[in-house]
């Protein structure tokens, strides 16, 4: 399995997808699951950063060119998953 692929297996980084703010750049303080795609694409093709935000961040890429945002959206709509 792909190591991205994973990722979509961890309930923890789905929950995350949805609480975390992006930290820098023109979407500063959106929720990650909220950049919109072309975003995500851009900053795929520039290079991820490190660490776990670039992990989710490849994640939230692997889902939204799947077209399996449903999966985040049942998952924001939660109100009890933290």
């Amino acid at each position: 399995m792909e190591e991205s692929a994973s990722h979509l297996f961890n309930p923890e980084i789905l929950r995350d997808l949805v609480s975390m703010e992006m930290p820098f750049g023109k979407f500063k303080g959106r929720i990650l699951c909220e950049l919109p795609v072309n975003y995500v694409e851009w900053l795929y093709n520039q290079g991820l950063p490190q660490g776990k935000l670039g992990m989710l961040l490849g994640t939230l890429y692997e889902i939204k060119i799947n077209g399996l945002e449903h999966l985040l959206i049942k998952i924001k709509n939660e109100k009890t998953f933290r």
